[in-house]
């Protein structure tokens, strides 16, 4: 049976959210003074950032949805029906503050002022950076009208779209964008992997998964009987557990490879 649709993952798939993530911390905690150590801030403040997220009682939510304690730093979690985003969202600002000055305290500096100021940099400067791969809009323009596009991403609802509103070009393509916020359950449930099969009235062979994260793309799109193309850019170590159907390095090996299919 030929392959009439792509689904794509979002984060480090299209866009790039590791660089964006990595240069606002980058230029956050330069901004610290320079009796700090930039490098040495940035592993408190992430070490810190991720105990904290996990002591939550929102913590097996965000699990379950798909949302990384970075994302916390610097989303407004003010979309998404159920109770425990508008939690979050009570949540974030205290978090923000918290993740910083507990980094900073690490480090032997105890400064609120300073621990809101660097919270408040850090978001600013996520949002002024929504990088998208090279070959991304590219190959999306050689697929659209070949196959139906489907964007399927776990977060929050709005901070999703906040992502793909600093991108506009990108959602044009799809025939369908299902944020796992909005749906209740995230990748790697089967369900979500269902719900977007349905969307596209296709059935499972007739699809293939993309995505950069195993434990969740792959493993999911396996689950759901797709085929599955695990972009490795970075060079990964494989797991022998989720064994993807396909690897490529780079979207433009997934024009070839669809039509071999």
């Amino acid at each position: 049976m030929p392959i009439t649709a792509v689904l794509f993952d979002l984060d480090d798939t299209l866009l790039w959210d590791e660089r964006s993530i990595e240069e606002a911390f980058r230029f956050a905690c330069e901004a610290a003074g320079d009796s700090i150590d930039p490098k040495e801030l940035e592993e408190a403040v992430r070490r810190e950032a991720r105990g904290l997220y996990e002591s939550y009682e929102t913590f097996p939510f965000t699990q379950m949805i798909g949302i990384n304690p970075f994302e916390a730093l610097w989303g407004n979690f003010n979309a998404g029906e159920q109770p425990e985003f508008r939690m979050m969202e009570q949540l974030a600002p205290v978090y923000r503050q918290e993740s910083w000055s507990r980094g900073l305290k690490s480090l032997g500096v105890t400064d609120e002022v300073l621990a809101e100021t660097l919270a408040a940099k850090f978001a600013a400067e996520r949002r002024s950076r929504p990088y998208i791969y090279e070959e991304t809009l590219r190959i999306l323009d050689q697929l659209q009208g070949k196959v139906k596009l489907l964007l399927l991403t776990n977060g929050c609802p709005a901070l999703q779209q906040e992502k793909l509103d600093g991108v506009p070009e990108l959602v044009p393509y799809f025939d369908h964008v299902v944020i796992s916020g909005s749906f209740g359950k995230g990748k790697p449930d089967k369900e979500i992997f269902l719900h977007a099969l349905e969307l596209l009235d296709i059935a499972p062979e007739q699809g293939i998964m993309v995505g950069d994260k195993l434990t969740t793309d792959i493993r999911g799109g396996l689950a759901a009987g797709l085929t599955t193309v695990w972009i490795n850019r970075t060079g990964k170590e494989a797991d022998p557990a989720i064994q993807p159907h396909y690897e490529i390095q780079d979207l433009a090996e997934l024009l070839p490879l669809i039509e071999t299919l």
